[in-house]
């Protein structure tokens, strides 16, 4: 299986908004189709950022008219996405697969990772990107071994307080070694006690962990 790692960034619905509000996404577009030279990109999207702007977020996309069908839940929302113009979904085709979600950063960077049995079906899909749409760039390109492919998977339903422990300490480097942070400085930036702070984290690791552990069975 052939693997490709690509950093996007285009005139998007999601990226534009999430560069302007300071927040970031997971997605992934579903059935992304075409008709009459327009793309319909149907896709969930959850935000990740302070509460107040993620709420500004999801009233600013209200008022765009690119976006049909809205529904919104919390912090994930689904929309279909509706453009004449072409947008990296428009060249996407059922010879790739979608093997992690697209996260998309505080500076509207899409990071794509796709795969295909086929070398040839990632490079013309790169090609078309680089000729229509904007920005690209290529971080990884390389074949592996299906065991070393992440498939997304269901995750457990975090509280919010729990998904913003586990998200504050993996961007501050929690989890790598030697350590970037620690639980002090990490409750500081929540706001929260480092007894309250350890509490949410611990909770949020119990119910991701069995996840992952039936990854590697």
């Amino acid at each position: 299986m052939w693997v490709t790692r690509l950093k996007i960034k285009h005139d998007c619905v999601i990226g534009n908004r999430c560069e302007r509000f300071k927040v970031t996404t997971l997605g992934t577009p579903f059935n992304v189709f075409q008709e009459k030279g327009i793309t319909y990109a149907p896709q969930v999207q959850t935000l990740h950022g302070k509460e107040e702007k993620v709420k500004e977020f999801i009233k600013d996309i209200k008022k765009d008219n690119r976006i049909k069908n809205l529904e919104v839940e919390g912090n994930t929302i689904f929309f279909v996405e509706v453009r004449k113009d072409k947008i990296p979904s428009t060249f996407y085709h059922q010879r790739l697969i979608h093997v992690k979600p697209v996260f998309v950063d505080m500076g509207g960077y899409e990071y794509w990772e796709i795969a295909s049995w086929d070398k040839k079906f990632l490079t013309e899909f790169i090609t078309k990107i680089e000729k229509e749409v904007g920005e690209l760039k290529i971080l990884k390109m390389e074949q592996t071994k299906l065991s070393e492919i992440y498939f997304p998977r269901i995750m457990p339903n975090l509280t919010q307080n729990q998904k913003q422990a586990i998200e504050l300490a993996l961007e501050k480097g929690f989890y790598v070694w030697p350590k970037k942070t620690n639980l002090i400085k990490l409750a500081k930036l929540m706001n929260v006690s480092v007894p309250t702070f350890r509490e949410h984290l611990k909770r949020a690791e119990e119910k991701i962990l069995p996840n992952l552990t039936t990854l590697i069975k």
